[in-house]
């Protein structure tokens, strides 16, 4: 599938998981966690079109399992999510539980079980405390409406900083469209689908076979594309459902170009969201663009990103403030892509430091100034092709170590 961007074709607007029409959420406090808000659940007012990507570790918690059966009808109404327990390596109670859940959700809502997505995310290998969900999720209901959006981000947070929102309004045949969503994350996050907890929704007309691709090409250049430590969590999702109450006639296989919109839309929403959760990486002073550039294949280009985006001398060297290019063509050079070394060239904030394969003389203090803000590029540009990726990194420092040296105790 061809994405087809049209200039200023979309806009974004304020709102997340609710903005589009027929959607609401709710987020409360049900005692997971001692006080923070941990559990959410998103609604469409009728049945939705759904699709679903989910994580690559072979070790797949409960809630994955269930929802990985649920998405193959391409159907579903409702999403259930709990913080502060993955549900993952907890057995047989374990996917009883996650059942469960989905159970609950379903008779609170008067709606048939097998539309009723779940997910979850915490620490692993605790059983869930099923006296607090079941306390929790028949009080969900009352509290839906629009607006209810923020407080469903809040409630599917662990060590994020912030909620992560994000939406935007499109036409599409000849209707108003929107598409938002609400993704959690800071911690265990890479590129091997999903590498967050994310919830998507759109008022577009779009049936279930082209949503999965539409998706699958949004998250391969968004949530595939970031990385904060190089570790892919159990309990990685992505779902998107579609209403249809935007209107139009619903969107078909040979619709190239409005397929191409939507999807081109669907991935700026994604990409939004996979960059805030990239600054919010737990202890991240830094967000860091890295764009390759010039390669012999686009695949080449993908592996040179992910390689510089989570090598650790590249990170703990962007968090000192260190224009030390060695360790980015180093990265480069051990990817497994093809490279010549004499043809790389490197700009770091703007400021050209390498040229066919060594230092520029000067650049360095010029480099280390643009190291300074809070955000700027990296681009690497091997200058032998066409092929070209992007993705996006944070800096890593004592913050992720502490953080992480005491999750459970």
């Amino acid at each position: 599938m061809a994405i087809v961007v049209r200039p200023q074709s979309w806009q974004r607007i304020e709102g997340g998981v609710t903005a589009a029409q027929g959607f609401r959420a709710a987020g409360l406090h049900c005692g997971i966690k001692s006080a923070r808000p941990d559990l959410a659940l998103v609604v469409s007012d009728t049945l939705a079109a759904a699709a679903g990507l989910f994580t690559t570790n072979l070790v797949k918690a409960a809630p994955v399992l269930v929802s990985m059966e649920r998405i193959q009808s391409g159907a579903a109404q409702a999403v259930i999510i709990n913080s502060g327990n993955a549900n993952a390596c907890t057995g047989a109670q374990g996917l009883a539980d996650a059942r469960e859940m989905t159970a609950l959700a379903a008779q609170a809502l008067g709606i048939a079980e097998e539309f009723v997505l779940v997910a979850s995310t915490g620490v692993i290998g605790i059983p869930l405390p099923m006296a607090a969900l079941r306390d929790g999720i028949p009080r969900l209901p009352a509290a839906l409406s629009r607006e209810g959006g923020a407080a469903a981000a809040a409630a599917i947070l662990t060590t994020d900083a912030f909620p992560k929102t994000a939406a935007v309004r499109l036409t599409l045949k000849g209707a108003a469209v929107t598409i938002g969503g609400m993704a959690k994350g800071a911690g265990m996050i890479h590129p091997d689908m999903a590498t967050t907890l994310c919830v998507l929704t759109t008022d577009a007309a779009v049936p279930a076979p082209i949503l999965r691709r539409a998706l699958r090409e949004a998250a391969d250049r968004s949530f595939n594309a970031i990385s904060v430590d190089g570790d892919t969590s159990t309990n990685d999702t992505i779902f998107l459902l579609a209403n249809g109450q935007a209107g139009h006639p619903p969107l078909r296989e040979e619709d190239d170009e409005e397929v191409g919109h939507f999807t081109a839309a669907l991935t700026d929403v994604a990409a939004e969201l996979a960059r805030l959760v990239v600054k919010d990486g737990e202890g991240a002073t830094k967000l860091i663009t890295v764009t390759v550039r010039g390669a012999r294949t686009t695949v080449d280009a993908r592996r040179i990103m992910r390689t510089v985006t989570t090598s650790p001398l590249v990170k703990t060297a962007l968090y000192g403030g260190e224009p030390n290019w060695g360790r980015i063509i180093a990265a480069a050079g051990r990817a497994g892509a093809a490279l010549v070394p004499e043809r790389v060239a490197i700009t770091i904030g703007g400021v050209p430091v390498v040229r066919d394969g060594q230092g520029i003389p000067g650049a360095m203090p010029r480099a280390a100034e643009a190291m300074r803000q809070a955000a700027y590029a990296i681009v690497v540009d091997l200058h032998l092709g066409d092929g070209e990726a992007t993705g996006w990194t944070c800096d890593l420092n004592e913050g992720y170590v502490k953080i992480n040296a005491g999750y459970m105790t």
